[in-house]
């Protein structure tokens, strides 16, 4: 789907696409962008994330699966971000299927955010508060994928759509509150766009769109094809690559 779609609609939320698409019925799901990334550490793969980002009249649901591959400690994780129509948070769940069984969800609760953890026994779950609207970004541990939706973001508040395309503000850095559930924290971050740029993935070389996400934590280089699809995020700081399958 291209982005001019989702600007057509007038849809200044994360991924929105157009609800004309998505068919007669209300009920009924446009599947945006589905597929899988590999996750590399030093040049060796060690992870598989799997991913849906579906589209309805009420909102916007992005799935994630992630499970290590052989040969790694065995990990898997689930989790579903549901979106309102205007993309702000509904609901977040995140669940470890192994190597434990705990979750955690994440809603709004009056003016602010409350997130609910539970290490899989029958105690009531542990709640934390933070003094954050619903329109903030969630980026959870490998959840590559929610990257992807932030960017989606950044166009739709900071790019313009013209006749020849998409035009984004060249170095421009744009402010973002964005949450963390895994770790239980909160972090401002900036979003920038840094032109057209070549770049090799699986060994064949293609210019696409590069976004530098920059925060505390260190700076990922995301670069995206022409139809705003994430395809590669370089975490140089931790050897770490990821790259569409």
């Amino acid at each position: 789907m291209k982005f001019s779609k989702i600007m057509g609609a007038g849809m200044m939320g994360v991924l929105l696409a157009s609800l004309a698409a998505a068919g007669d019925k209300k009920d009924s799901a446009q599947m945006v962008d589905s597929g899988s990334l590999g996750i590399f550490i030093n040049g060796r793969r060690i992870a598989t994330e799997s991913f849906s980002i579906q589209q309805t009249a009420n909102g916007s649901n992005i799935t994630s699966n992630f499970k290590t591959e052989e040969g790694v400690d065995k990990a898997a994780q689930t989790s579903e971000l549901q979106l309102t129509p205007s993309g702000d948070i509904r609901k977040y769940e995140w669940k470890e299927v192994s190597p434990g069984k705990s979750m955690a969800t994440v809603a709004p609760s009056n003016d602010y955010l409350m997130e609910r953890i539970s290490n899989g026994s029958n105690e009531k779950p542990e709640e934390q508060p933070f003094l954050l609207p619903a329109s903030t970004s969630i980026l959870d541990d490998y959840a590559f994928i929610h990257r992807q939706v932030l960017i989606w973001r950044y166009l739709a508040t900071t790019c313009k759509q013209e006749k020849d395309g998409v035009k984004c503000p060249a170095n421009q850095k744009t402010q973002f509150g964005a949450m963390n559930p895994h770790q239980r924290t909160s972090l401002p971050l900036t979003v920038e766009f840094s032109g057209r740029d070549k770049t090799s993935i699986r060994g064949t070389e293609r210019e696409m769109n590069k976004f530098v996400l920059r925060s505390e934590g260190g700076d990922w280089t995301m670069w995206l094809d022409d139809h705003f699809k994430l395809q590669r995020i370089l975490i140089a700081s931790d050897n770490t690559e990821v790259v569409r399958d």
